[in-house]
């Protein structure tokens, strides 16, 4: 174990012999810090904080301080890292609201230089927030998402897997699966290269866009477009998609890019995606 000297860590905490911490960095509380990962300058780490093997915290990030949340009245909450993610300069990351609630960040995340991860957020596997990325409390993000730089995700929304959303978008709503969404918060197409890069096959791809144009390109309420989907959506992806779209939403689902969009019929027969 390599400690700087001024470095602070409490006695309650755990460390693995093979952890590295750098000047100034303050452990306090029962921290837990899995083999390999290495505390940068000046970090702090507070309370039940888990942060798992392989990782990489940059100088000044905060991970496990209290929420930022008026209802806050104390108790032991947490905060999960997982395996080999990087946590760059100044990101803070808050432990959950209620006692035994926990932060989550997947594994092999980025989270990029002054983003913020609030209370009870919920982070997928390879997910990505560049610079100044914003999730307010209780957020879900699936594997896999892109959320650019300065975007911000209004408190209880979803972002579906594979999801890319501009930067400095102001998201207000669920972002289903799959989709791209651009600086004005508007969806503009799918995210076949992510797909293909996480092995969707033509047939999933192909089940995307029929979605993505029911969906976003003809007109009609989301209830209609969800029903009209749910018997054509059968592969893995699909369904995963259907799913995302049917389950309980507190924020519904963003609507329309398009109001005037010009009516697609709906294809009876799924082609493949090019």
């Amino acid at each position: 174990m390599s400690i700087h000297p001024t470095a602070v860590v409490d006695p309650r905490a755990e460390l693995d012999a093979s952890v590295e911490v750098a000047p100034y960095a303050i452990i306090d509380g029962p921290v837990r810090i899995g083999a390999g990962t290495q505390i940068g300058p000046h970090c702090h780490l507070l309370g039940h904080t888990s942060i798992g093997p392989g990782c990489r915290i940059h100088a000044g990030a905060v991970i496990g301080d209290l929420p930022q949340d008026r209802s806050f009245a104390g108790g032991d909450s947490a905060v999960t890292i997982g395996a080999e993610t990087i946590i760059r300069e100044y990101v803070t990351i808050h432990r959950g609201t209620k006692p035994g609630t926990t932060t989550v960040v997947g594994e092999r995340c980025m989270i990029m230089a002054h983003a913020h991860v609030a209370h009870n957020c919920q982070v997928g596997n390879d997910v990505i927030l560049v610079n100044g990325s914003l999730l307010a409390g209780h957020v879900t993000i699936g594997d896999r998402v892109v959320l650019s730089g300065n975007a911000a995700i209004h408190q209880f929304c979803r972002v579906g897997e594979l999801a890319m959303i501009g930067g400095l978008s102001k998201i207000t709503q669920d972002i289903p699966p799959f989709l791209m969404f651009d600086g004005q918060g508007m969806c503009v197409g799918m995210n076949v290269i992510g797909m293909r890069r996480a092995g969707l096959d033509a047939a999933e791809r192909a089940e995307i866009k029929v979605a993505y144009r029911r969906l976003y390109r003809t007109p009609g309420s989301m209830t209609a477009a969800v029903d009209a989907l749910a018997p054509l959506l059968t592969t893995a992806a699909g369904l995963r998609m259907l799913a995302f779209l049917q389950a309980p939403s507190k924020r519904g689902i963003h609507g329309h890019a398009e109001q005037d969009a010009a009516t697609i019929p709906l294809p009876t027969v799924i082609q493949q995606a090019a």
